[in-house]
């Protein structure tokens, strides 16, 4: 199944990567910067913060970036082209396979064993740590809130009007009182107010003005804004120590500006940190309300800002709002960049995956991914067709729901691949949740018949089948036979349902299980041939051989018709076909796909060689392909199906590229 946690891990992962790189860059930049002033500092630590907001967004929203790949390098095999394909038997140990209990009771829902994915872990461990700071921060919102509703105006009320028109401020700044020892601080966003104590009034008149400066600076600046936006940004990059270390130096340069602001209104430097520090030791600030909140001082940073308002040759010039436009334009021109590479890599690294989910995300069209990633799979592609699956598995769910049909089918397909990729244990979850989903049902037929196969499936290779998992399967089959439209689908149930008897030692019920499948299927049917090749070799196994050979002859007959009707014949006869030799010079194959094994042959154990005739056409691609001898069980089709994509550099004549005649074998093997 698509869980959550590998679809939205690579966008994590991409974010991580690429505000990684914000960071260090906007570290870099302040370095460079020592000599300017803490307030142009500050305005790259906030231009940072706005780029760590806008990554996962603009990854998402952004194009992709693309870039091309190698190409292949040619390989000449001569007229005769050979190719090999390994497989683990059927009962030898598999890794990660694992059978599923059959249930007891009438219309079971199988239970599934849930294996624990890593990424999802993470995902869960990365959203529990960003919902806690978030949560923090908007706890202090909403205290902040509470204390503002309950706060009493202050009588500084007029001297901030004229302080806040001396500092630019056009707007009224509310004044508020709150409890005796509290901390100066501010806090508000569409209407910033300043929170002064109650016992402020026992203060001097120098240092009432100076710390009202300090707050003004604050209101004049936006930095209860920025100290939001910062905070957020740091809620979601939480587990990245340089998020830590960019909210320090942000807290400090923005009280540094402040500080900064107040020393260019006219204040002493020596008085100004002298009452700073007497705030520091006498008022106290809450934590959780310092999460929303700008309060005037910090222990933590007394020392460095003391000293700071005391160099007298430190730069305290603010900047303008060029300034701030030039360093927006700077964060545009770094973030884009990296959000558009984001954007390619959660999609796909392959432009046509991502063009195709984006196309039907937008039409809500399933079909589209899973036609696309029926094309991947022919050509063995398989992590490109499972991101198309989970996509259209994803789809499927949003439309229909985690408990129709439409949400089986999808996870049947899953199921389906991950079987061909040899990822038993996931095919064996994906199939039971899609029973699990709708119960029997005639779409979930193909899900039975395989943890039916899963559940016959030897655990060791010195336990052949134990009779409890052969029971297993039984109950398995049949359900699947029970729910089965008929035709082809009900043969193949009935085909294993006789391969199970024969490995209870019943081969009165197998046969009958046999000749019953062959008068469901289509008799010239791949289907029919499976089940005529199994039938011949339960023959030869009860010593009717002369019955079996004729079963042989009539499977290869249909799996001769079989390969002959599943390609496209060329437009040159034989006798326009040539052979190499007297001036025809042989192809080269340039690329070439591996054949894959059936599960039945893979089950039955069988090996052997497959030989075709082939005509390799002046554009490179195979043709008019001709079994010449087979060893059955759906392996001749898999070496025709793995040929067709074969790509060749024709063989010429004269300088002219011309049909060749040549021959393939395709060794199956079984360790």
């Amino acid at each position: 199944m698509a869980d959550l946690g590998s679809l939205v891990m690579p966008l994590l992962i991409g974010v991580a990567l690429k505000s990684t790189v914000v960071l260090g860059a906007a570290w870099m930049v302040s370095l460079a910067l020592r000599g300017r002033s803490a307030a142009v500092r500050h305005l790259v630590w906030t231009a940072a913060a706005v780029a760590l907001l806008a990554l996962p967004l603009l990854s998402l929203t952004l194009p992709a970036m693309r870039w091309g790949a190698g190409g292949l390098l040619p390989l000449n095999l001569g007229v005769v082209f050979q190719t090999s394909t390994t497989a683990t038997a059927e009962n030898a140990p598999h890794a990660g396979a694992a059978s599923v209990a059959a249930p007891r009771t009438a219309n079971p829902v199988p239970r599934t064993t849930r294996t624990f994915d890593w990424r999802t872990g993470l995902l869960l461990v990365w959203g529990a740590g960003a919902s806690v700071l978030l949560a923090q921060m908007l706890f202090a919102c909403l205290t902040m809130q509470r204390v503002r509703g309950r706060a009493l105006p202050s009588t500084e009320h007029d001297r901030v009007q004229a302080l806040a028109m001396g500092l630019g401020i056009r707007h009224e700044v509310e004044v508020l009182e709150t409890v005796p020892g509290g901390m100066p601080m501010t806090f508000g966003l569409l209407r910033p107010a300043i929170f002064m104590p109650t016992d402020a009034e026992s203060w001097s008149e120098e240092r009432r003005k100076l710390v009202l400066l300090h707050e003004l600076a604050h209101v004049r600046r936006g930095d209860v804004a920025t100290h939001l936006m910062a905070r957020m940004a740091l809620s979601l990059h939480w587990w990245n120590p340089l998020a830590w270390t960019a909210w320090r130096e942000f807290l400090k340069e923005r009280e540094r500006a402040a500080d900064d602001l107040v020393l260019n209104c006219g204040a002493a430097a020596a008085d100004y940190a002298g009452h700073l520090l007497d705030v520091a030791r006498q008022m106290r600030s809450s934590q959780p309300v310092a999460w929303a909140a700008v309060c005037m001082a910090r222990p933590s940073q007394l020392e460095g800002r003391l000293m700071a308002i005391l160099d007298a040759g430190r730069n305290r010039r603010q900047p303008g709002r060029l300034a701030a436009a030039i360093a927006a334009i700077l964060a545009i021109v770094v973030v884009v960049p990296l959000a558009a590479l984001q954007a390619q890599e959660d999609l796909s690294t392959n432009p046509e995956v991502a063009a195709t989910i984006q196309a039907a995300m937008n039409q809500k069209n399933h079909q589209m991914l899973e036609q696309a990633a029926a094309q991947f799979e022919k050509l063995r592609k398989w992590d490109e067709a499972q991101k198309l699956r989970e996509a259209a598995l994803a789809l499927r769910e949003q439309v229909s729901g985690p408990q129709s049909v439409d949400y089986a089918v999808g996870l049947t397909n899953l199921g389906d691949l991950n079987r061909k990729r040899g990822k038993l244990a996931d095919a064996e979850e994906d199939y039971s949740k899609a029973i699990a989903a709708v119960g029997d049902r005639a779409e979930t037929a193909q899900a039975l018949l395989y943890l039916s196969q899963g559940a016959a499936r030897t655990k060791s290779p010195v336990v052949v089948y134990g009779k409890a998992d052969l029971e297993k399967a039984w109950d398995y089959a049949e359900r699947a036979r029970n729910v089965a439209k008929g035709g082809d689908e009900t043969g193949r149930v009935m085909t294993w349902m006789g391969q199970l008897r024969e490995r209870m030692n019943n081969p009165g019920d197998a046969e009958s299980l046999y000749t019953g499948a062959l008068a469901q299927e289509q008799p010239n049917s791949a289907a029919a041939a499976l089940t005529t090749e199994v039938y011949a070799r339960f023959l030869r196994g009860q010593e009717r051989t002369s019955e079996a050979d004729t079963m042989d002859a009539r499977a290869q007959a249909i799996r001769k018709a079989l390969i002959a009707g599943q390609q496209t014949q060329s437009r040159f006869s034989l006798a326009g076909v040539y052979r190499v030799g007297n001036g025809t010079l042989p192809p080269k194959l340039l690329y070439k796909v591996e054949p894959s094994y059936t599960e039945e042959a893979r089950a039955d154990k069988i090996a052997g060689t497959v030989l075709l005739q082939i005509v390799i056409q002046p554009n490179g691609v195979a043709s008019d392909i001709q079994l010449l001898k087979g060893v059955g069980f759906g392996l001749d089709e898999k070496a025709v199906e793995a040929i067709q994509q074969w790509k060749f550099q024709p063989g010429s004549r004269d300088g002219v590229p011309v049909p060749v005649q040549a021959q393939v074998e395709v060794n199956f093997r079984l360790m």
